[in-house]
């Protein structure tokens, strides 16, 4: 028997060949090119362009194209050569199944102007297919896991194949090794099973032959990983999702069959701890399901590596990687940051200061993350922006601590996601004192009243000054502005205590030799610089009942003096007899003084009376010749002090008759003395009075004139002419200045008035005298009396 192939591989070739032949055309407009079937891809099939009589410069500008209603993409023109070439393989059966003529019709269109050519390429049949007898079938099983040369026992010869050939092995006729030998490894996924033919032929003539049908059945080997559809997914998903949300289904395909093609999904061992802890994996389905909470702010992108693994010995797998990109929502408010606090601030600071730094931050992204920031108030702070989410904090008007010590900023961040959200961060800004505000007194002056005879170092007034300023800025401390107060230093007479402000006498001060003591305090605050100011302080020394009343020189030497007047009987009522002068130091009610005769109602039909505030002895009745020649008066002198104080006067009153020496009446005698001698007594003693008051004037005047020219020009001097200013005491006493003495002024303004006030209720004395005597109380003492006002009490002024 012989073995042998039933196909001609020679002539195949040589059929190839002759049929790569170019193309003629037929007919204007049409060409018409052959080409083998199963031409591989570049076969050349002809020069297109050259045959329509194309330019090849044409191609491109003339929009040069081939196309085909069914098969355009078998075949392809090189534009810039105008080669028509084989594009992609060609089966004849396939495409014309056995049918004796096959072709492929082509349009080849060119623009400008537009041309339309017509292509006939017929596929020409080789013989590459071996005879097919019906036979019978002979199964095969073979492992496509065996390597190539494997061989199994056959009989008869086989049709050429591309996985299988015959090896036969003849050591002689009768026998025979005919084996079939797999010449490539098989791929059961590419071809599950194999038709072969084997004829044999025995040797007798005429041959016969048999042929029979062999099926080679591939076994499945798990030599195919699985594969997903893409190597990479990319999903993407707003955070903060719902735990079970799916994610992506995956889905891969194995090959192989079986166990080899069952697919079980996981997360690939090298996938980040935070991959497992918000996301799972069904092993069956392939779905990703989220099992953790999504914030954008801390991971915005998954990368998930999935394996897709078989059931296979050994297991295979397959890989993809899926990229899950988390969206950003507007669920981050926004975070202020304030740094480089410069506090306090001090009030002199300049506009444009740098008060804070402050920075603010959004985790969102895009919109959602950009922030802007307001201030509220707007004054006297602004903020201005410096680089991105950056702002400064300045001054952007002047500051005032004693208006406002300190502020209290809320600074707003706002993002532009929708809904916006918001926050805010407080700054509290406290506004440092500068010494800007001298301390102030209540008023610019104060009146003081101060008893005479007061307690050495007793505590007399407090000074207080007030200063807007805070801290060291605001203690203040108190001190005297130091002068002379005549010829003493004024500090000889008050203290200031420098942190209370008490004002302390140093000695007892009287009313007689001082009515006024007026002088500065000056307040300083510790600031640097320090800043100060000055009140005026007057301190009125009020009068106390310390002095009795004085009788005047040169006729009545003091208390108990004597004096004798002659008076001429028969004068008529109301004529005055004598007068007696007394003064008191005081002043003010202490030195109101009143007159009455002692004992003033024991007598009955008494000649004399004394006038209460005069001194003026007149007779109330016409003198007769009943009455005693010589009477010895007593007049009590008594001021308004309490208690009062009095001093007594003895006048002796002798009755002449008229044309008498009055002489003669002033002496001891027996007998009687004439009218003459009288008379004459009488005005001897009017002379000497009247030379004895011009006297006394003209001293007093020069005594005036020698101390105001003696005095120096002091801030202490008071000017001419001004008399002193006296005030009423704290029960509501008057004063009355009725004798020259030293005046102390401050030297700030023009000089006082003479004044003297009392309280409205007057005293029993004054309440007992009448009209007459209350007008001669105003003549005598030259005082005109008008109301007025102080404080809560109602005083009259005694003009001089």
């Amino acid at each position: 028997m012989v073995c042998h192939w039933r196909g001609d591989l020679g002539s195949w070739r040589l059929l190839l060949s002759l049929l790569l032949l170019a193309a003629w055309k037929v007919g204007s407009g049409q060409l018409h090119y052959f080409v083998p079937k199963e031409a591989k891809h570049g076969t050349f099939v002809g020069r297109i362009a050259q045959d329509l009589g194309l330019e090849l410069a044409e191609l491109v500008p003339r929009l040069f194209r081939v196309a085909s209603k069914t098969h355009g993409d078998l075949l392809e023109v090189n534009l810039q050569n105008g080669i028509l070439f084989v594009n992609s393989r060609i089966d004849r059966e396939e495409l014309c199944g056995r049918s004796a003529e096959c072709s492929i019709h082509l349009e080849v269109i060119v623009d400008r102007p537009l041309q339309v050519f017509h292509v006939d390429v017929e596929v020409k049949d080789i013989n590459d297919n071996p005879p097919v007898f019906p036979v019978k079938e002979q199964k095969l099983f073979v492992s496509e896991s065996r390597m190539p040369d494997s061989r199994f026992p056959l009989e008869s010869a086989l049709s050429s194949h591309d996985y299988f050939m015959l090896d036969v092995n003849s050591k002689n006729d009768e026998n025979k090794l005919v084996e079939l030998v797999l010449r490539k490894s098989l791929d059961r996924e590419d071809a599950p099973a194999h038709n072969l033919f084997l004829t044999a032929t025995d040797g007798g003539k005429p041959e016969l032959t048999g042929s029979v049908h062999l099926l080679v059945t591939v076994l499945d080997v798990n030599d195919n990983a699985p594969a997903f559809e893409q190597p990479e997914y990319e999903v993407r998903i707003f955070e903060g999702p719902d735990n079970g949300t799916t994610v992506i289904r995956l889905n891969a395909s194995d090959r192989d069959e079986g166990a080899n093609g069952a697919i079980s999904y996981s997360f690939n061992s090298l996938v980040a701890h935070m991959v497992i802890d918000n996301f799972s994996i069904d092993p069956n389905t392939g779905e990703i399901v989220i099992r953790g909470n999504l914030d954008f702010e801390q991971v915005n992108l998954y990368k998930i590596r999935v394996d897709a693994t078989d059931k296979g010995h050994p297991p295979m797998a397959g890989h993809c990687t899926v990229l899950v990109r988390i969206l950003d929502k507007n669920d981050n408010v926004p975070e202020i940051t304030l740094t480089s606090l410069s506090l306090p601030v001090r009030e002199d600071a300049q506009f444009g200061t740098v008060i804070a730094l402050i920075s603010v931050n959004d985790l969102d992204s895009r919109v959602n993350g950009q922030v802007t920031c307001s201030l509220t108030p707007h004054v006297p702070f602004k903020l201005v922006s410096t680089f991105k989410n950056y702002y400064s904090l300045v001054l952007d008007s002047a500051l005032d601590r004693e208006n406002v010590s300190a502020y209290e900023l809320v600074v707003t961040a706002r993002d532009g996601g929708s809904p916006s959200l918001w926050a805010t961060a407080s700054v509290s800004v406290e506004v440092a004192d500068v010494n800007d505000n001298a301390p102030a007194f209540a008023q610019s002056e104060y009146a003081v009243f101060v008893k005479e005879n007061n307690p050495q170092g007793c505590h007399i007034f407090t000074v207080s000054a007030g200063d807007a300023d805070a801290q060291e800025n605001a203690l203040v401390s108190y001190s005297l502005v130091e002068r002379r107060v005549g010829e003493r230093a004024l500090s000889s007479y008050v203290s200031v205590h420098a942190e209370s402000g008490k004002v302390y006498a140093l000695q007892p001060l009287d009313h007689e030799e001082l009515e006024l003591l007026q002088f500065q305090v000056s307040v300083r605050d510790a600031g640097v610089p320090p800043l100060g100011s000055n009140v005026t302080l007057q301190v009125f020394v009020l009068d106390e009942n310390d002095n009795a009343p004085v009788l005047l020189a040169p006729r009545m030497g003091g208390t108990g003096g004597a004096v004798s007047e002659l008076v001429p009987r028969l004068v008529g009522a109301g004529h005055v007899v004598a007068k007696v002068r007394a003064v008191d130091p005081d002043s003010g009610y202490n030195a109101w003084l009143s007159y009455e005769l002692q004992p003033a109602a024991s007598r009955t039909r008494f000649p004399f009376r004394v006038g209460l505030s005069t001194g003026e002895i007149s007779t109330t009745r016409v003198l007769d010749e009943a009455d005693s020649p010589r009477h010895r008066l007593l007049v009590l002198v008594k001021d308004h002090g309490e208690p009062a104080l009095t001093a007594t006067a003895t006048v002796l009153v002798s009755l002449v008759e008229s044309g008498q020496d009055p002489k003669a009446s002033s002496r001891p005698s027996t007998g009687a003395v004439g009218p003459e001698a009288a008379l004459v007594d009488v005005n001897v003693y009017l002379i000497i009075a009247i030379c004895v008051v011009s006297s006394l004037l003209v001293l007093t005047l020069l005594l005036y004139t020698a101390l105001w020219c003696s005095a120096p020009p002091t801030e202490g001097g008071c000017p001419a002419g001004q008399p002193t200013l006296v005030c009423s005491s704290a029960v509501g006493s008057w004063s009355y200045s009725q004798q020259q003495r030293q005046r102390v002024c401050s030297g700030e303004g023009p000089l006082k008035m003479d004044l003297m006030a009392f309280s409205p209720s007057l005293p029993p004395d004054l309440g007992s005298v009448d009209v007459g005597e209350q007008q001669d109380l105003n003549v005598d003492h030259g005082l005109k009396v008008s109301p007025f006002k102080f404080r809560t009490h109602k005083f009259y002024l005694w003009k001089l």
